[in-house]
């Protein structure tokens, strides 16, 4: 029964990108010409949609959950389905410029979107214009709310923090020489909490409180509490990339040759002496087979399994008991709702 109605409410979403997508290619503030509406029709359907769209089908959810179970009206699902997308339009956007920036070559299993022919540095004013798209959608459905500004402003301050986030992440990771002793534990974290955190685990369920007519700074414990979620989900992400299976992952995982400050890296250092140090700056960040077969016996040798397992277990104890500790009945069954989503995950 639940895969049914999850599948229908991804079936809503879905409907609801659709009739966001032809408001924009119908946008009175610019006269579209038939290749430009034509261009950005394509360039929607490439780079938005394709994901597992966790983060924009969390508003509704986490909207359901402040409303205790009470039915949804038409409206208040079509409204969070629509916040749902600003989301994803904000990750599609970081997504198509970080391609850019990371040279990267595959996203979700197809060329970057820069990588496709005739597209080239195109992308890089794509990224602006789906960027530009997320206050149109606010506006022409969200203008007469008495939450307007604070949405507008919910968004704006995100995508800062998301921004600073990839710039700490870009000058700690590709400052020219490959200088590991910058991966401290406090580094990564910061970084993690800025680029990923805040809009991936935060802004959802920020959304979905503005929506339920909530006051953003009465819930600073619930940012906290959601910030370090997202903490705990990207360490996991970094642990799967070299210990989940491909074929679950969907993935091939290339944190070690990409250099990547990655929490396995930073544990190593934390542990090795001064010979595996060595090891590690030698082997570390090379694309050849043969230093990342290194690498690995390095973290097998320092058992970085039994770390990670050690660490997932502690996260999952002192995030119960903060979110235990809030007063609201609805927002702990949401944060738990959203920890039971993540908690010993294999992809």
């Amino acid at each position: 029964m639940a895969n049914g109605k999850s599948s229908d409410l991804r079936t809503k979403f879905l409907d609801v990108y659709a009739q966001l997508k032809s408001e924009l290619l119908q946008d009175s503030a610019f006269d579209f010409t038939e290749d430009s509406r034509q261009w950005i029709d394509r360039m929607l359907d490439y780079n938005v949609p394709g994901g597992k769209l966790n983060r924009g089908l969390s508003v509704i959810d986490s909207y359901k959950f402040l409303k205790q179970g009470k039915e949804l009206s038409e409206d208040e699902v079509f409204l969070a389905c629509v916040l749902g997308w600003g989301i994803e339009w904000l990750q599609a956007y970081f997504l198509v410029l970080d391609d850019i920036m990371d040279n990267s070559p595959t996203r979700r299993g197809q060329p970057c979107w820069y990588r496709v022919p005739k597209v080239g540095l195109i992308a890089t004013n794509d990224g602006i214009i789906l960027r530009n798209h997320i206050p149109r959608m606010l506006k022409k459905h969200f203008r007469e709310k008495p939450y307007y500004v604070e949405l507008v402003d919910l968004f704006n301050e995100v995508e800062f923090q998301t921004a600073s986030g990839q710039m700490l992440d870009l000058i700690t990771t590709h400052e020219g020489e490959k200088d590991l002793s910058k991966y401290t534990l406090p580094v990564y974290r910061r970084i993690v909490q800025y680029k990923t955190a805040y809009y991936s685990f935060y802004l959802p369920v920020a959304c979905a409180l503005l929506m339920s007519g909530e006051n953003l700074d009465d819930f600073v414990d619930v940012k906290n509490i959601l910030i370090e979620m997202g903490t705990y989900f990207q360490v996991q992400d970094d642990y799967l990339d070299c210990y989940g299976n491909p074929e679950v992952i969907g993935k091939i995982g290339t944190d070690i040759e990409d250099f990547k400050c990655s929490w396995l890296v930073v544990q190593a250092l934390e542990r090795a002496d001064e010979n595996q140090k060595k090891l590690l700056s030698e082997n570390y960040g090379k694309v050849d087979p043969a230093h990342v077969a290194k690498v690995k016996a390095l973290y097998k040798d320092l058992d970085l399994q039994s770390v990670f397992e050690e660490y997932e277990r502690k996260s999952h104890e002192e995030l119960i008991s903060s979110i235990e500790a809030q007063p609201k009945k609805s927002v702990q069954e949401l944060l738990k709702s959203f920890l039971g989503k993540i908690y010993k995950r294999q992809k």
